[in-house]
């Protein structure tokens, strides 16, 4: 596995990185996306959006587990887990389709269905350290 550690200083920094990485993404990946409430996941997925071609407003699909965009380069299906019950709930959006398609599948919230994800996403960690500084991000890319 290929690690990278990466500092953010600002949110413009944490949207770079995910801008990057939305410009050279390849269809049928799947990112998972960890970090505290409030570190940046939301900026980090509009920036992969952006990376993408995708210019409608992306925000955390909170309240509902996917949202779909569909105008970029590829699809971005945008799973916000922390609020499943049951890894079931998963196989009732038909997340298959998503994992598995040829669009690029980011997941906020992963521990909450572990046991479905596939082997090989690459993983996205943002921790702040309010030692550093109030805007500071480590963030580190599992490949």
């Amino acid at each position: 596995m290929n690690t990278k550690i990466i500092e953010s200083f600002s949110h413009k920094d944490t949207f770079e990185l995910g801008r990057s990485i939305g410009e050279k993404i390849e269809p049928g990946t799947v990112i998972t996306l960890t970090g505290d409430l409030g570190c940046g996941k939301t900026v980090f997925s509009q920036g992969l959006a952006a990376g993408l071609g995708i210019t409608e407003p992306v925000n955390s699909p909170t309240f509902t587990i996917l949202q779909v965009y569909e105008e970029g380069r590829l699809p971005l299906y945008h799973f916000d887990t922390y609020r499943i019950g049951d890894v079931e709930e998963m196989e009732e959006v038909g997340y298959e389709e998503y994992f598995y398609g040829q669009g690029v599948s980011l997941i906020e919230w992963p521990s909450m269905i572990e046991e479905i994800l596939p082997k090989d996403c690459m993983s996205v960690l943002i921790e702040k350290d309010m030692d550093r500084d109030y805007d500071y991000r480590k963030i580190t890319i599992s490949e």
